[in-house]
């Protein structure tokens, strides 16, 4: 294999994420020449509504899986949490890079932490997960939506429409923009999104030339941790319109799954966590996704 084509969306952290790749594999094989083919996706081009009003899954996956399967390019990285549970035929995710920081993090004006932004704090996001559990923190607080890049945002969040918005951590970090973080938001107040912080690296199963290269990225413990919190995922069905949160942490031969299911106004919350053998991936989302469905 001489030459590779690496497909993204076209923003500057999805372009980071895809040069990260590009360097691991170049650090494999140095004569691989390398090209990156930005895409723009359905999600990217309406930035006017919030994520739940225009549907469906996929919506930052669909045209870089369809380029991956016409084979215009070789392999696509995304963001693992943009992914659909269910993965088109012939495409396989052959690598789950090392997680980044999993956590979502307070960007905010005031420079404080969010218990202590003002009564009726507007705080900018677009996620139902993010919305429903601020509400369920302080009942005060209005929630705006806010769509865009995270240089976007984070330019949203020096207006006046915006008193905080909320960020994965580990798009900030990646960036370099830990500068801006005001707060690190516990997971018992903020529970991530199944995959939050970590890539994927999607491929023709059939392609084993690709493969072979793209394996080695792979990490054990943080493909296990996804698998739980995908099969959670999965499971209920879930995806942009329902506020789901699920996070996993691998601990020796050990796998933690908390998962949650919430109402959108933040007034019912249902939570759980379990734990089983790492082995047992698949199954442990699968048991906690039945256990909170029956507390529903």
């Amino acid at each position: 294999m001489l030459k590779i084509i690496l497909g993204t969306r076209g923003s500057q952290l999805a372009r980071w994420q895809t040069a990260w790749v590009a360097a691991r594999l170049r650090e494999r094989a140095p004569n691989l020449e390398i090209e990156i083919t930005p895409i723009t996706t359905y999600g990217d081009t309406r930035t006017d509504a919030p994520l739940a009003q225009i549907g469906g899954q996929g919506l930052f996956t669909r045209e870089i899986e369809a380029a991956l399967i016409a084979g215009k390019i070789d392999l696509a990285v995304h963001s693992l949490k943009d992914v659909p549970t269910e993965i088109p035929p012939g495409l396989t995710l052959a690598a789950i890079c090392e997680r980044e920081d999993a956590r979502d993090v307070l960007v905010t004006r005031h420079h404080c932490a969010l218990r202590d932004l003002p009564h009726g704090a507007r705080i900018g996001t677009s996620s139902l997960r993010r919305a429903a559990q601020l509400r369920t923190y302080r009942a005060d607080f209005q929630i705006v939506n806010l769509r865009g890049n995270v240089d976007t945002r984070l330019r949203k969040s020096e207006t006046d429409a915006y008193d905080a918005i909320v960020l994965a951590a580990a798009g900030l970090i990646r960036l370099g923009h830990t500068n801006r973080i005001a707060e690190f938001l516990s997971p018992d107040v903020m529970l991530p999104a199944p995959g939050q912080g970590a890539l994927a690296v999607q491929i023709r199963a059939d392609d084993a030339d690709t493969r072979a290269l793209v394996t080695p990225l792979d990490h054990a413990p943080t493909r296990a941790a996804i698998e739980a919190e995908r099969a959670f995922l999965r499971a209920l069905g879930g995806g942009c319109q329902v506020p789901l949160a699920a996070f996993a942490q691998v601990s020796g031969d050990a796998l933690h799954l908390r998962g949650l299911i919430a109402s959108e106004d933040g007034t019912r919350v249902v939570r759980g966590q379990v734990q089983s053998a790492v082995s047992d991936a698949e199954s442990l989302g699968k048991k906690l996704a039945h256990e909170l469905q029956i507390k529903e």
